[in-house]
């Protein structure tokens, strides 16, 4: 591919490379811990309950009881054999969903484009970032041309962010996607010093929670083992000093102590959790450990995600406003006559060949409500790539005849400061942009102009600009999520929501999905400087929590956990990663999550259907209540 890239930008000599490598390094972040087979078996083994079942096997082998030792290493290596079967299954369909390639960077060195390995970038290279593909180091754009990025796995932000050289925000980060246009940026920071590194290296400090009922038995069983101990002595003791016979009273301490130990129970817990934890994996969620498969059913309160977890992440256009005829109209009425022109030039200014999602949207509006596709007649002459403050972006086209279209479309203020209205109308459309932004819409101005000659303005501010209306797009639930939610409320679950999106538009989707709210939403800013008991009160009346960072999610989770509460986290992004850990089940999407979300997560729901995780609550609680008659049963 050919790029139009100033002559100045070079790049790093074969010399500067060596010499950033040497001090900085290579492209790769600290990685999750990946299990090998060993470490899997060897934490099955050491888990207290296994622990018990050897140490009641070497009783019996001491005491001369061979069948009965023979039947317990039985039981160990059934027990021990299901857990690992299952646990390594879940590895195998993780490492499934993961990328199979390691992705390509194109880079300027010594003056020349080519193509590396991810890992090889190094500090001070320039780098070529173009739509559709992923940002992999931290850097500042140095050149730019109708650039957009979507942040939506680092900041919970479903929309695109507009970027240049020229503009306050230049910084890029690694793990965002690029939408529209291209970019060179001259990389900052790599590896485990990139912001998504940084967040994965903060992983490694976080403890995995144990399961309430795993906790509950594990206590239990200690406490049974000691009360064993201590008979064991006492007997000991007592038969030692009446016959003093060293060997027969050990055997008979030994005999005692084994009637106390409940052997039986970890044979239980580990076949009801490792059966359960396979009939989840049919249905489409992927449990890592078998051992917290009743978390599910323990679960008190649900934290979420919003975009990507309730929302679908993707755009839609449900409404348009029509400056002319000054109303709004729903996706059923955009065949509507005094739409045409609106819908005409909404397209004419999005790109040619779009990879945006809005964009597509619109061509999709475009090719449906118009009747005269006229689409392969015009070829464009001239465009003004997207910026400004706040940024537009204009198209001019012509068709063989000489015929001319202007279409400009951006932020709805960028619009109104270009259009020829007087003051009275841009303050009644400033009401309308605040009106979608409260419903949690996502707003564009549309406009079109007139120009004729070839010696275009330097500036697209300056072509006379009439205003035409709004295009107002919004992230829909994700259908059948209302129903999802009731289920979690009729189980007695409270639901949470911690997003790193805005207020207006958290509070409009949670209306829409259900979600029952009777307070203002937290600010994440705030959050950081809550004392515990300030955040644990907070955490207790508000079900919002807006322009949560990951710090700032990972602290509500932790105070709900201090609360008392058994916390399941839901999320997709990067930005989640802290706080699925640190919940008692991290719960991350296998479709549009990403890898370190997904590496965080104690479960992972296939594809993406919330409707799964009713269907894990409530095998988990069956499973809970099961394990618990057994136990009954056992003492």
């Amino acid at each position: 591919m050919l790029y139009n890239i100033p002559s100045h930008l070079t790049g790093l000599s074969d010399e500067e490379l060596n010499q950033s490598r040497n001090k900085h390094g290579y492209n790769q972040a600290a990685e999750l811990k990946k299990e090998t087979w060993y470490t899997m078996l060897w934490d099955i083994l050491k888990e207290p309950m296994l622990l018990l079942l050897i140490a009641v096997s070497i009783i019996y082998v001491i005491v001369g009881n061979y069948s009965e030792a023979l039947f317990m290493l039985g039981a160990i290596i059934v027990v021990s054999g299901i857990s690992f079967y299952q646990d390594n299954r879940s590895k195998k369909a993780l490492e499934a969903l993961e990328k199979l390639n390691e992705p390509l960077s194109t880079v300027i060195r010594n003056g020349k484009i080519f193509q590396i390995h991810t890992h090889e970038i190094a500090v001070d290279d320039l780098i070529i970032i173009e739509e559709g593909k992923m940002i992999n180091a931290d850097g500042q754009i140095m050149y730019s041309n109708d650039f957009s990025v979507n942040e939506a796995s680092l900041t919970g932000e479903s929309y695109s962010v507009f970027k240049s050289a020229d503009a306050e925000d230049k910084e890029v980060y690694s793990g965002t996607l690029v939408v529209s246009g291209m970019a060179v940026i001259k990389v900052k920071k790599i590896g485990r010093e990139t912001k998504l590194g940084k967040i994965g290296q903060s992983i490694h400090e976080i403890k995995e929670e144990s399961s309430p009922l795993h906790t509950q038995i594990t206590k239990f069983v200690k406490g049974m083992a000691v009360i064993g101990i201590a008979v064991f002595v006492l007997v000991w003791g007592f038969s030692y000093w009446q016959t003093n016979n060293l060997i027969e009273s050990l055997l008979v301490g030994l005999t005692l102590a084994m009637s106390i130990l409940p052997e039986e129970i970890p044979v239980a817990f580990t076949t009801f959790m490792a059966l359960g934890a396979w009939k989840l994996m049919k249905e489409g969620i992927i449990i890592k450990r078998s051992s917290v498969v009743e978390t599910l059913g323990s679960t008190t309160v649900i934290c979420t995600d919003k975009t990507g977890t309730i929302t679908e992440n993707a755009m839609q256009l449900p409404l348009l406003f029509d400056y002319k005829s000054n109303r709004s109209f729903k996706a059923a009425e955009f065949n509507a006559p005094e739409l045409s022109e609106l819908i005409k030039y909404a397209m004419w200014s999005s790109e040619p060949v779009p990879f945006d999602p809005m964009e597509i949207t619109i061509h999709d509006v475009y090719k449906q409500f118009t009747e005269n596709d006229q689409r392969k007649d015009y070829h464009m002459i001239h465009e003004y790539p997207l910026e400004g403050k706040p940024p537009m972006m204009t198209h001019l086209f012509e068709d063989k005849s000489g015929n001319r279209i202007i279409a400009a479309k951006g932020a709805p203020e960028a619009l109104l400061e270009v259009s020829n209205l007087s003051k009275t109308e841009k303050e009644n459309l400033r009401k309308q942009i605040e009106d979608f932004g409260k419903q949690g819409y996502r707003v564009l101005g549309v406009g079109k102009a007139h120009f004729e000659g070839n010696n275009f303005p330097e500036k697209q501010q300056d072509y006379p600009f009439e205003f035409l209306g709004f295009t107002i797009f919004y992230d829909p639930p994700k259908k059948g999520i209302q129903q999802v939610f009731k289920q979690i409320y009729d189980a007695g679950i409270k639901v949470k929501v911690i997003t790193g999106d805005n207020a207006d538009t958290t509070n409009a989707i949670a209306q829409q999905a259900g979600i029952i709210n009777e307070f203002p939403a937290a600010n994440g800013k705030d959050i950081v400087e809550l004392s515990q008991q300030e955040l644990i009160t907070l955490s207790r009346k508000t079900t919002l929590f807006t322009r949560m960072f990951p710090q700032a999610k990972l602290a509500m989770v932790n105070a709900m956990k201090q609360d008392g509460e058994v916390v399941a986290m839901l999320g997709d992004g990067v930005n989640d990663a802290p706080a699925l850990k640190s919940a008692h089940i991290g719960v991350a999407m296998g479709n549009k999550g990403t890898e370190i979300a997904k590496a965080a997560a104690l479960m992972v729901i296939i594809n993406d259907d919330l409707g799964k995780l009713i269907t894990g609550i409530a095998a988990g609680r069956r499973i809970y209540a099961n394990i618990k008659k057994a136990i009954q049963y056992i003492i």
